[in-house]
């Protein structure tokens, strides 16, 4: 081994009559990743950040009654090296996750949109926490990666079927006065970006728009715009989910409110990072999906929700903006 890492190191020694503060300290060093060198002795992979949080928690330490000196070293040798990287081996913390991951496959059956949400929600917060603190990843983590790719496309078989792939093609710019009262078509049982996409095609593209909603994709009408499935005139871009394609196809990317709204669905439909109402979002739209017996009611009821969203992210963005000028 050739190249030799440089290492943050934690020596520490935990307040002893505290030992609500000492349980809080262990857990943070267990979040981080720390390795164990010996008791009270922890070592990161050195980076601006990760010193700058294991010097935080220096001083929360000393402030409780505990000490802690934070230093900087590199390995010595490529032995030490090798032995430093092998104790941040996360092969262990992927297996249980696969395994955790085998054992929800067995309960998604049984369970309602909003639970199976739910479900994803904390597995993916899993995933991400051992990703985030695997600095050296081998053989287990393209494994793990595998197997959560094929979960989630299980949990969106159950609660979007024929969720769409993406496809590689140019978005062209579109005009709006081609497409007034026209009939649009997606799947039924609308979820998270077939709905925002029926609410944006209505509130900005075509006021007076018909919608259909398709017991299968192969159901779509020859005169009918077809959206969020595979084959629609309107579907996934790329990264972008139907919703962005068609806030880009449409011209209404300059409106920073729809973009912010574009966040929210493409993370609840595809994943990547969420703004804060996201989670919100989607208890609205799991409950909202349970209680109404039909996709026209489900589109009359979260209208106004989407209509809130745009409303207050907009005025956020003036509010911005006239901070700017």
């Amino acid at each position: 081994m050739n190249h030799l890492s440089t290492w943050s190191l934690l020596v520490l020694t935990l307040p002893t009559e505290n030992a609500t503060a000492r349980m809080r300290f262990y857990r943070a060093l267990k979040a981080k990743g720390c390795a164990v060198l010996r008791d009270g002795v922890y070592l990161l992979p050195y980076s601006e950040a990760r010193e700058e949080a294991l010097h935080e928690l220096a001083g929360a330490i000393a402030e409780s009654g505990g000490t802690a000196h934070l230093m900087r070293a590199p390995s010595l040798d490529a032995s030490q090296e090798e032995a430093f990287r092998a104790s941040f081996d996360r092969e262990g913390d992927y297996d249980a996750f696969i395994g955790s991951l085998a054992e929800a496959r067995k309960t998604i059956s049984g369970q309602s949109a909003a639970e199976l949400t739910r479900l994803l929600r904390r597995l993916r917060k899993d995933y991400e926490g051992i990703q985030a603190i695997d600095y050296f990843p081998d053989d287990a983590a393209p494994r793990a990666a595998v197997a959560w790719q094929d979960f989630v496309a299980l949990v969106d078989t159950v609660l979007s079927p024929g969720e769409p792939h993406p496809s590689e093609r140019t978005i062209r710019l579109l005009s709006r006065e081609d497409y007034q009262g026209r009939t649009w078509a997606t799947r039924q049982r609308l979820w998270v970006d077939r709905v925002a996409s029926a609410w944006l095609i209505r509130r900005f593209i075509d006021p007076n728009a018909r919608f259909l909603w398709l017991p299968s994709p192969d159901a779509c009408p020859a005169d009918a715009f077809g959206f969020d499935f595979d084959g629609a005139a309107f579907t996934h871009v790329g990264e972008r989910v139907t919703f962005e394609v068609l806030i880009a196809s449409f011209g209404l990317d300059t409106d920073p409110a729809l973009l912010r709204l574009g966040e929210i669905v493409h993370a609840l439909d595809v994943g990547g990072p969420a703004a804060p109402e996201t989670v919100g979002f989607e208890a609205v739209m799991a409950g909202t999906r349970r209680r109404v017996d039909n996709d026209d009611q489900l589109l009359e009821q979260m209208s106004p929700v989407l209509d809130a969203l745009h409303t207050h992210f907009a005025a956020n963005a003036n509010e911005e903006s006239g901070g700017r000028s």
